[in-house]
């Protein structure tokens, strides 16, 4: 099963725009990702959607962010992405009418309930702010070492 990597992808072109002075270009954010701009605007149209980012058209035009980065959590990006299945594993519905089924999908359902709830409670805990300061401390780290 293929991983939806949206998340990543949208936390990646959003650090890429926040060291940027004006707007980004979805064929520029596509060169970042190693993907398509029609895949970069068919996403971003997502955060536009829920405010976090705007577009400008024309030949100076592209991609801003307009949230504060301290304020826009991983969970709000989560959302704004339509709350894409957290894990690429499920449940076996075979065979509803199995017992053993049922006693199986119970167990897991519980579990997958569980540690979903608690990565979106960390999601809520993570900001831009934070990934933009850690990109930060690591680039400044790279800086001084090839030095």
């Amino acid at each position: 099963m293929k991983r939806d990597s949206r998340l990543s992808s949208v936390l990646h072109a959003l650090l890429h725009m926040a060291e940027q002075d004006g707007p980004v270009t979805s064929d520029i954010l596509a060169q970042c990702l190693g993907t398509n701009p029609v895949v970069v605007r068919r996403t971003m149209g997502y955060l536009r959607d829920a405010g976090i980012v705007g577009s400008d058209r024309g030949h100076a035009g592209g991609w801003r962010i307009h949230a504060d980065l301290g304020s826009v959590t991983l969970r709000q990006l989560h959302e704004a992405l339509g709350e894409p299945a957290m894990f690429a594993i499920g449940n076996r519905n075979e065979m509803p009418e199995c017992l053993v089924e049922q006693s199986v999908n119970a167990a897991l359902e519980g579990a997958f309930e569980e540690a979903e709830s608690l990565l979106l409670k960390r999601f809520s805990e993570i900001t831009l702010a934070d990934l933009a300061a850690d990109f930060a401390r690591r680039h400044a780290a790279e800086r001084s070492r090839r030095s």
